[in-house]
């Protein structure tokens, strides 16, 4: 009797145990999809900053008087690391249906470049500028 006793406390040992490791491995688990959602939420902060950041460029070359420069570069730190802006504007060339070149408008590129983990990104936007002159 007293060898069935020690049994089956070896045995509820052996059920805590396997309890235990079982309740382990779903919370390493679960801090692990916690830590991928973190930094998803971190990445896509920061590429809406750089969105933001390209959106306002825009708009203040739209809004100044005159024809955008012709070519300019600025590093501008978002607290995420530095993102460096590269603005180049050319003539668009375009032409009417009666082949007639339309003057004053030009083609804005506007090119964010930062790194995340050593690995280069870059977003690209590209709008006509339009002034009579």
């Amino acid at each position: 009797m007293l060898r069935n006793r020690r049994a089956a406390a070896g045995f509820a040992l052996y059920e805590v145990l396997i309890g235990v490791t079982i309740f382990l491995i779903g919370v390493l688990a679960l801090g692990r999809a916690v830590e991928n959602c973190m930094n998803a939420s971190m990445l896509s902060q920061q590429d809406d900053r750089v969105r933001l950041l390209l959106a306002n460029r825009m708009a203040e070359i739209q809004a100044t008087p005159g024809p955008p420069d012709p070519k300019e570069s600025k590093n501008i730190d978002t607290g995420y690391g530095v993102v460096k802006i590269t603005q180049k504007s050319d003539p668009a060339g375009l032409k009417s249906s009666k082949e007639i070149e339309l003057n004053g408008i030009s083609q804005v590129t506007l090119t964010a470049e930062w790194s995340r983990n050593g690995v280069v990104q870059s977003r690209r936007l590209e709008f006509y500028v339009y002034r009579s002159g």
